[in-house]
Formats: C-alpha cells, structure tokens, sequence
C-alpha cells in the first residue's frame, strides 16, 4: 500500500492511494479555480495521497456538465491551474487534471442545446455534425495542452459515468452511420483519436490516463474488457481507472457473475500500464482487498472527502475505517469542504447532517 509506484512516464507515486475525481460545484460560473477548490484539493495532497486529481474539467464551453465546474477549454484557465499544480507538487504530490464533456448529459441551465454522438430526444440534444467530432477531440488535446502549460504531471481522459466518450462507446446513444458509429472500432475511435492526438501534441514524460466504467449505460462488459486489453497493449496510457461503483459488485449480465466486474479486468495483460479502480473503497482492509485482488493502485473518493489525510490515518492504522455518514457541517468544514460543496453533499448523497429548520 505504500511502496512506491512506478509508471512508464512521468514521476513516481509514492504510495498506491489516489484522490478520485470528485464533483464538487466549488470553481466560479466561468470555470476558473477558486480559492475554495483550490483549498480542497491542496488539503488532499497534503494529507499523503499520491497523487490528487481534480474533478471533471470540461473540455468545452458546451460541455458543461453540472454548476461551478472546473474548466479547461481556455487559455483563461491556465493562471488557477498552474497555481493549483504548483501547490500539489509543492505538497509532494503528483497532479493530474480531469479532461471531460459531458455530451448529452449537459447542464441544461448553462448548455441550452447539448449535443451529443446522435439526436437524444429525452434530452433535447442534437446529434454533432462530422466537423463538430473534430472539434471535441481537439477540444480534449487543446486541454492536455492547457493541463501541461500549467505543470500538471498528466492528465485523465473521462470516458465513463455515460458522458459524452461513453456515449460513443454505447449502441444505446450512439445511433451513428459514419466512422463513429456502428462496431466497436467505430464507437471507440474517438477515445483513441483523444488519446494519440494528446500523446502526439504533450511531453515525452506526461502522464495519460483514462477512465471507463465497466458497464452500465448502454456499455457491454465484454467489449469494454477488450478494449481495456487494447488500450493496455497499445502502450500509449500510463493507467487504467475503472469506475466499479462498488468493487466488490457482480456484473448486471447474469451469464458473467462467476466474477466479480473487478476479477473480469485485473488478469489483462498490462504491458506496464498500471491498474486501478474506484468503487465503495472507504476503509484500510477495502484498500487491501482490492490491492491483493490485483490492483495496482486505489481510487478513493467519499473517504477522502470525510478525511483529507486518509492515507496518513491508514499508515499509522492499518485497520482505520472511515467515518459513518451523515456527518456534521463542522467536521466537513474541517476537512475543507466548503459550503456550496457541503450543500451539494448533503443534497445529492446525504453526507451530510440536514440543515436545521
């Protein structure tokens, strides 16, 4: 759990704990850093994490997916950034920076009229033209760029959670009859197309990673382990992030519960990318068990919210479990959650105490 991790490019990590990208609605309207955001995620890096990664950064303006997102689809950006990178690698942490769109699952509130692979009418989203695909890839290199301008270490591609790389993947949303559409090769050529131009346009020692959801929205379970086979092969990723939800989980097809989603990826051949996943990891036996399941590293998430220094909790008790939920306001504000945070986590998730009437 604490012995260093190697990764083909870029530095080291010092332990196998990571920061999972986590919405938090704390960066202003226009997606510049704010101190707030700034203060969260620096918390994190000083409390033993490996490496902190921000939350979703959108790519572009209309792929916005929820208030106060970060963002990164222009050279605005770049001053918060590169203050916030600096500060993670002052705190001996290594930094990567979220790339995403969210496609049809756009905030209505600030993307009147999201777009998304093909016409969604329960969204009201239209179908992107062939010159507009181009533009979302070149959206998520111009990105990777702007993440490496400002010092971050690397950078995550986000193709999971039913966002707009997910909705190229998924036969449900992806309703396409030209080179995106159609077979696997055609619903993945995208991803890959983000994944070499940003390999192609960024540093030698720039860490790539993806993240991809094992199933759900629309995703079949086969497919994406090939490609997660692929991806690993083709050696141009640093990491693997799968988003288990749960890592103890069986998959939703019945025909492939003799294994847990987790057990269907972690025999892959890696060719050095490292493997990780995320998914209810909260205490330090979960950090174990996903460790000896084959895991390189651990994703954490609500845990890192409830204790900034959870890395630090776990080294000096390996049987550390996290808080029970909901918390108080106090004990968030103590952890560097802010307000707006505190009432999304309340809201959304009930991690928080409700609010006295």
């Amino acid at each position: 759990m604490f012995a260093p991790m190697t990764l083909t490019r870029g530095p080291a990590w010092k332990n196998r704990l990571a920061l999972a990208p986590l919405t938090n609605q704390q960066s202003h309207a226009d997606g510049v850093l704010s101190d707030e955001e700034f203060h969260w995620l620096t918390m994190r890096a000083d409390g033993g994490f490996a490496m902190v990664m921000t939350a979703a950064a959108h790519v572009q303006a209309v792929g916005q997916g929820f208030p106060g997102q970060l963002g990164c689809w222009d050279d605005k950006h770049i001053e918060g950034l590169t203050r916030l990178a600096d500060a993670i690698r002052a705190k001996g942490a290594v930094s990567s920076l979220q790339l995403h769109h969210a496609g049809i699952r756009a905030d209505k509130t600030a993307v009147p009229e999201p777009v998304g692979p093909s016409e969604h009418a329960e969204t009201g989203s239209r179908a992107l033209s062939r010159a507009e695909v181009d533009g979302v890839r070149d959206g998520f290199i111009a990105a990777a760029r702007r993440a490496e301008a400002a010092g971050f270490d690397g950078v995550e591609i986000h193709g999971a959670h039913g966002y707009i790389l997910a909705q190229f993947m998924s036969q449900d949303t992806n309703q396409r009859t030209d080179d995106h559409g159609g077979s696997v090769e055609n619903r993945t050529r995208l991803t890959r197309e983000i994944m070499d131009g940003i390999r192609a346009a960024c540093g030698p020692d720039f860490q790539i990673g993806i993240r991809l959801s094992p199933e759900r929205f629309g995703l079949s379970l086969p497919e994406n382990v090939d490609f997660v086979r692929e991806l690993m092969a083709g050696g141009k990723l640093d990491y693997v992030d799968l988003s288990f939800w749960d890592y103890k989980k069986l998959p939703d097809d019945k025909a492939l519960q003799s294994k847990s989603l987790l057990e269907h990826f972690v025999d892959l051949p890696r060719h050095g990318t490292r493997l990780g996943g995320a998914g209810k990891i909260r205490d330090g036996a979960d950090i174990r068990d996903v460790l000896d399941a084959g895991l390189d590293y651990a994703m954490i998430g609500r845990a890192a919210i409830l204790h900034h220094d959870l890395p630090n909790r776990v080294k000096a008790d390996a049987d550390y479990k996290s808080p029970q939920t909901p918390v108080s306001v106090a004990h968030m504000e103590a952890e560097g959650v802010s307000p707006v945070f505190v009432t999304y986590l309340r809201d959304t998730f009930r991690m928080v105490e409700p609010a006295e009437s």
